[in-house]
């Protein structure tokens, strides 16, 4: 029986397994000990994801790579600056940190991307396959917008879900009232699209159940926090 297991089950087992047990833990219990293993989480699942990847090329890596240096770059330039985001800056719980920015985000930035690129390759490959059937062409130009227009919407709409419960959580404070700006969400749309725009064009496997699987259960995970955080 254990043999017929995926490795995409376990994996979306354990996220499940880690997300409501931190879910509770945020909701019921003390905020300051799970909110300690916020790291941990965001680790465990980016080694999820990695785990899951079937295709680790070179160009795989240089994916990771681009996510990582990108977001935080664009991060450490929105902490100083404010020309991008706004005018944030980050607390301590996300662990060390590279002039003000922890070194996480950049992880988080890939998980988002990655996994937000992934769902929508999945999504839209039936129907853009079928148009190609119909056409007898390959609508290539067609699938590159798909895939990094509606991926970097994706994107902008988990962000949507997830500032309010981070701001809440103290994972970063807004400036002034406090209030998220608009101009948060329109920086992540152009940057999600330079990174998906990277995504779609590097050749490696974009076929991932577990990160489809990730995408959802961490966008649950906001929604009820979103919706019963105190």
């Amino acid at each position: 029986m254990l043999s017929r297991v995926s490795k995409f089950q376990v994996a979306t087992a354990i996220a499940v397994l880690f997300h409501t047990i931190g879910l509770v833990g945020l909701l019921y219990f003390d905020k300051s000990f799970f909110l300690e293993a916020t790291p941990f989480n965001l680790l465990l699942s980016f080694a999820l994801l990695v785990w899951t990847q079937t295709e680790k090329n070179l160009h795989f890596l240089f994916f990771f790579i681009a996510c990582f240096l990108v977001g935080v770059t664009v991060e450490i330039i929105g902490i100083h600056t404010g020309v991008l985001f706004g005018d944030y800056t980050y607390s301590n719980v996300l662990g060390f940190k590279f002039k003000d920015v922890p070194l996480l985000i950049g992880i988080n930035w890939f998980i988002i991307i990655y996994c937000c690129g992934i769902s929508v390759h999945a999504l839209l490959m039936k129907m853009i396959n079928r148009v190609a059937a119909d056409t007898g062409n390959t609508p290539a130009a067609m699938k590159a917008l798909s895939v990094i227009i509606d991926g970097a919407t994706l994107a902008v709409f988990f962000d949507w879900l997830m500032e309010p419960v981070a701001v809440k959580l103290g994972y970063w404070v807004w400036s002034g009232d406090g209030s998220i700006p608009v101009f948060n969400y329109m920086c992540w749309f152009v940057v999600s699209v330079l990174l998906l725009t990277v995504f779609h064009f590097v050749k490696f496997s974009k076929q991932n159940k577990f990160a489809v699987n990730l995408l959802l259960i961490q966008m649950m995970f906001f929604l009820l926090l979103r919706t019963f955080l105190k």
